[in-house]
């Protein structure tokens, strides 16, 4: 008889034991008294027209994936609302030096299916997120890690190729997710079943219809269901989405509404609509292939010129929140830096910054778009910013609008001066804003500071140096931020805590609703 059914079978008959203790004549406290109704369980339903692709934290990378992982599974660390930084879910983590961070797991941690976890679970997850590199999927995130080592069954060592102060970012993210080694394959996915040590296990599943997620009383972290399961059921379109939470078919929904159906939902007093910034964010970006745009002086003129305010209510009917940095609000060491560098729009300013360089005014300008991909505002987005430009007299602006395979080919190559680009980061982390727009055009300083920022394990020097990167890219204009999105939920009025079940990166934290 091996360990674990010897185990099994022990808690088993201490179960009987005590049953049989309680057929005695020994009270049982948790029976209900005579009189007394056995307590209802707070049972959730969650409508959504996100799409899971995949069960496995090994898999695709999507956003309807992680909503599913994130509950079912544990991280070593986990970022809790309103706390920016990564602290313990399975483990107690620390550099002990440049390279090396060694991760401390709590005792007695255990999956559903009664085994235990411990660090040759970690390990395996690792190596099998690597080994796998599922197209889509997050295994490229650490690529810093050389290896995982185990030296005792709670200690998991993190072996760094060089430093990067990323890790423990990286570590809360779905892609960290533990699983069992006894239970997953170690080279293929496993997508129809699911055991991991979160706030959850997986009552069952099916693919593309409904997952039905019961509450794990096993699990020992920050997170602890304070419901006992939640149903999401995957809608085919808005419509029905609207119809199931205003019907009381849904207790709470999310994903797919729109702008027009949520300012419906804003104004109803049946249910309640919770929003906070997501981490999308939408910026216009020079192609340094363009003669024109690799002049600063024209680079500078147009981010004077851009009114984010009147983009955001003209486009988007304030559904988006101006962006005066490529890092948004709510990460260490985040400015605003182009409104520091620019205040307000201003004709004159801008006028200045080309007569100052000797360029003629008006500037011809070609910006690009692309009309499906980023969504129903991105023409009326591409128009105002066309009519700013050319208002205040100093530009002549070009629109040139493709299809998304096209439009990728086209940015490439130096037809547009300027064009309309889209962000979601990877991991809740700043390096992952800023990384895309450095990398993206040559600068000496910015580089340096990234290089700084990705290595420096003190926090307070770490936010100082991605400040001053802020600064730099203001002042070069590799890019220029224009919003923000939002990610919404909407819910019945008697639904709490939602506002910490929305994570930016656009996925739901299940555990913290109730009734």
């Amino acid at each position: 008889m091996s360990e674990w059914v010897r185990r099994v079978s022990a808690a088993v008959a201490v179960g009987a034991l005590g049953v049989s203790l309680a057929a005695c004549g020994e009270p049982d406290d948790n029976a209900p008294h005579p009189g007394e109704q056995t307590p209802k369980l707070m049972l959730l339903r969650l409508a959504t027209t996100d799409a899971i692709s995949s069960l496995d934290p090994a898999g695709p990378y999507d956003v309807g994936s992680r909503t599913v992982q994130a509950n079912l599974y544990q991280t070593l660390l986990t970022i809790l609302p309103d706390k920016p930084t990564p602290v313990p879910d399975a483990a107690d983590c620390q550099f002990d030096s440049p390279t090396t961070y060694t991760c401390s797991l709590k005792e007695n941690l255990t999956f559903p299916n009664g085994h235990e976890l411990t660090s040759s679970d970690v390990k395996f997850s690792f190596d099998r997120l690597v080994r796998l590199k599922t197209p889509g999927g997050a295994a490229a995130l650490f690529s810093s890690v050389k290896s995982v080592s185990t030296p005792d069954e709670l200690t998991a060592v993190f072996n760094l190729t060089s430093p990067d102060a990323r890790l423990p970012y990286l570590l809360t993210t779905t892609a960290s997710s533990i699983v069992d080694e006894e239970s997953y394959p170690a080279n293929s996915l496993l997508d129809t079943k699911a055991i991991g040590s979160g706030p959850y296990q997986l009552a069952a599943y099916k693919p593309g219809t409904e997952v039905t997620l019961t509450k794990f009383a096993g699990y020992r972290g920050p997170r602890a269901a304070q419901n006992d399961g939640v149903t999401i059921s995957l809608m085919k379109d808005s419509n029905a989405l609207y119809e199931a939470v205003t019907t009381g078919k849904a207790d709470l929904a999310f994903h797919g509404f729109g702008p027009s159906l949520l300012d419906k939902l804003r104004k109803s007093d049946q249910v309640q609509v919770v929003e906070t910034g997501s981490a999308e964010i939408r910026l216009f970006t020079f192609q340094m292939k363009s003669l024109l745009a690799r002049k600063p002086a024209v680079r500078r003129a147009v981010a004077q010129l851009i009114d984010r305010a009147a983009i955001a209510k003209k486009a988007y009917g304030d559904h988006v929140s101006p962006l005066y940095s490529v890092l948004p609000p709510g990460y260490g060491g985040q400015s605003d830096a182009f409104k520091t560098e620019y205040k307000q729009p201003s004709k004159v300013a801008a006028a200045a910054i080309l007569k100052e360089a000797n360029i003629a005014a008006p500037v011809p300008l070609t910006v690009g778009w692309t009309p499906s991909h980023y969504g129903v505002g991105a023409k009326a987005e591409v128009l105002e910013l066309k009519r700013q430009l050319e208002a205040s007299g100093l530009f002549r602006v070009t629109l040139r609008g493709a299809e998304w395979p096209q439009y990728q080919e086209l940015t490439k190559t130096g037809t547009y001066d300027l064009y309309q680009t889209g962000w979601t980061p990877s991991y809740p982390d700043a390096d992952d804003y800023l990384t895309p727009f450095v990398n993206g055009y040559r600068s000496a300083a910015a580089s340096k500071l990234l290089q700084q920022e990705r290595t420096e394990q003190n926090g307070l020097k770490r936010d100082e140096l991605i400040g001053q990167l802020q600064g730099v890219i203001a002042r070069e204009v590799p890019v220029i931020p224009s919003w923000q999105g939002r990610v919404a939920v909407v819910a019945g009025k008697d639904l709490e805590n939602l506002k910490t079940a929305l994570d930016p990166l656009s996925f739901l934290y299940l555990s913290g609703l109730r009734r």
